[in-house]
């Protein structure tokens, strides 16, 4: 049996329900720096995507427990720590320090942001060894 082509997929968006829309677009704007309009908050060309909504009841807006709601992958730990850095400086409330984790492969380092609603985002970088 022959095998189909596969279409591929050229980006992704979370979609993040919000209890302040309005609050929510500043923060991603100024803290994350992300382009946000009514259709969604980008960053680097969809290298990261946000469809941020706005929930109708409090208790929709429900962030995961104990691990990230999006990770986002950077090319060097290079990069990765003058992200950080930015993202300190704008004022982004950190979730987890820059920490890095040995494996058989390599190093991999990462860190997390959180947004006003709770949700974390991840941040990491391999290194091969």
């Amino acid at each position: 049996m022959a095998q189909q082509a596969k279409a591929k997929i050229q980006n992704s968006l979370t979609v993040l329900l919000v209890s302040d829309y309005e609050k929510a677009k500043k923060y991603y704007e100024e803290a994350l720096g992300c382009e946000v309009n009514e259709q969604w908050a980008i960053r680097d060309n969809f290298g990261l995507g946000f469809k941020l909504v706005q929930a109708k009841n409090a208790e929709d807006v429900r962030p995961n427990k104990g691990t990230w709601n999006t990770y986002a992958y950077v090319e060097t730990h290079e990069e990765l720590d003058a992200l950080y850095e930015e993202l300190k400086a704008n004022g982004a409330i950190i979730h987890s320090e820059p920490a890095t984790s040995e494996f058989d492969w390599g190093i991999w380092k990462d860190f997390s942001v959180r947004d006003l609603d709770g949700y974390v985002i991840g941040f990491g970088s391999g290194l091969k060894k």
